[in-house]
């Protein structure tokens, strides 16, 4: 059973979320202040939590602050944000004191928000299932690293089915894949580690590949990252405008076969 804990100060809102995560299989808790929190997030261990930022007694980046930095807390304690708060400012800073997502409340339902948090605590588990694939891939029969020839890509999509015979292939094709399941995600794996390309879709949820290309471009660390953008349809004007952005390719999925895929990643990494 899923676990996760939801920081909301509002009693009837934090009721209203524990009754629908509760009927769909989350065994969930709610704290209504930081202080409250942080108690909770030493006694247990959580999937997921969902913190606001306007909080009584500590604002959620004082939250994020205490969680990431202290030493106390569980280093692989996975926080989304969860506000009203939606401008880029805020985002910013929610990023840069350590958390691991956004999720605008405006943008989902409580049914819709239950499907996102199943989506993310779904990522994180694959996450770590290709670290752990990874790390064994890095040691010899005796125990000791030996280097990685293949190179990163990671792909941002949030059809399953897709992801799944996509990446298959170009890992048949000697990469390492990652995959991120919403827009904020993987924004967050593409600062945090180091990727040779970027494929991502041009609508899913909490951000938009346009969105997702555009921050990219504007940090010194991923701004040179080869990106291919595939959407399920698009209008020129919509493909015009994201290849203005700095893009290596542009596919419909309707069009594009996991080997056509590979292909055009071999010729852009070669």
């Amino acid at each position: 059973m899923p676990s996760i804990i939801l920081v909301e100060d509002d009693p009837m809102i934090g009721e209203i979320y524990q009754r629908k995560f509760g009927s769909s299989g989350f065994d969930v808790t709610i704290a209504t202040s930081g202080k409250e929190f942080l108690n909770e997030a030493g006694k247990k261990k959580y999937d997921l939590v969902l913190l606001d930022m306007v909080l009584p007694e500590m604002s959620g980046l004082d939250i994020l602050t205490e969680l990431k930095k202290s030493g106390k807390y569980d280093p692989e304690l996975k926080v989304f944000i969860f506000s009203n708060l939606t401008s880029k400012e805020d985002y910013d800073k929610a990023m840069a004191n350590g958390a691991d997502g956004y999720i605008p409340k405006t943008r989902f339902n409580p049914s819709e928000l239950v499907d996102e948090v199943k989506r993310i605590i779904n990522e994180i588990g694959e996450q770590k299932k290709n670290e752990n694939r990874r790390n064994a891939k890095d040691l010899d029969e005796n125990g000791s690293n030996i280097s990685k020839n293949g190179k990163r890509v990671l792909f941002i999509e949030d059809e399953k089915a897709f992801v799944e015979i996509f990446c298959k292939k170009l890992r048949d094709e000697g990469y390492e894949v990652e995959s991120a399941e919403n827009g904020a995600w993987g924004l967050k794996e593409a600062f945090k580690k180091d990727f040779d390309l970027i494929v991502t879709d041009m609508m899913m949820p909490a951000m938009t590949g346009p969105e997702i290309i555009a921050k990219l471009r504007m940090e010194e660390k991923t701004k040179n990252i080869p990106i291919i953008v595939i959407s399920a349809s698009s209008t020129d004007e919509k493909i015009r405008e994201v290849k203005e952005l700095g893009i290596s390719d542009f596919f419909i999925k309707t069009r594009i076969v996991p080997s056509d895929l590979a292909r055009r990643v071999d010729e852009i990494l070669k």
